[in-house]
């Protein structure tokens, strides 16, 4: 009976939670070639550099936007043959999780879903500027958002620290 009572509370709960994406959208793109035409004169072994932004706005009571920002650059030597700007965002309706369950749904399962887009929108604007398919590895948004967690965790300790021996 204790079992019965015990799941049908885990059910009622499960039930409350509600994660529901609402739309995808390209919030922003930026495609730069700053060298011109002669970029196409060099022999091409790029380096490339990928760096990688995500925020959240609360737009509604239980509506989350969540924006995932890719900046690509890639460089021929020291000059940048190009660099590619992507803000690829996301409308989510969020129910039944708050704090630190909120806070890992917003920057682990949101932009788990909006980097597939992102990583097309790069790959095809890198290919209309005619440069080779840039395809881009996929990122463990979790594994990220737990190192973020566990620094922040350490610059707190440090700084409790810090205030201590000032005190």
């Amino acid at each position: 009976m204790a079992e019965e009572l015990n799941g049908a509370a885990a059910n009622a709960e499960a039930q409350q939670v509600q994660f529901a994406m609402q739309r995808i959208y390209l919030k922003d793109l930026s495609f730069e070639t700053p060298m011109g035409a002669e970029v196409f004169k060099k022999q091409w072994k790029p380096a490339v550099n990928q760096e990688l932004n995500t925020k959240t706005a609360k737009i509604d009571e239980d509506l989350y936007e969540v924006a995932l920002t890719l900046t690509i650059t890639v460089k021929l030597e020291e000059e940048t043959a190009f660099l590619v700007e992507v803000e690829q965002a996301g409308l989510f309706a969020v129910k039944g999780l708050e704090g630190a369950q909120l806070a890992q749904a917003l920057n682990t399962a949101c932009p788990t879903i909006l980097f597939p887009y992102a990583r097309e929108v790069v790959d095809n604007v890198v290919t209309k500027g005619s440069f080779p398919a840039l395809m881009l590895p996929p990122i463990n948004f979790d594994a990220l958002f737990a190192a973020a967690l566990q620094q922040a965790q350490k610059q707190a300790a440090e700084q409790g620290a810090e205030e201590k021996t000032e005190a």
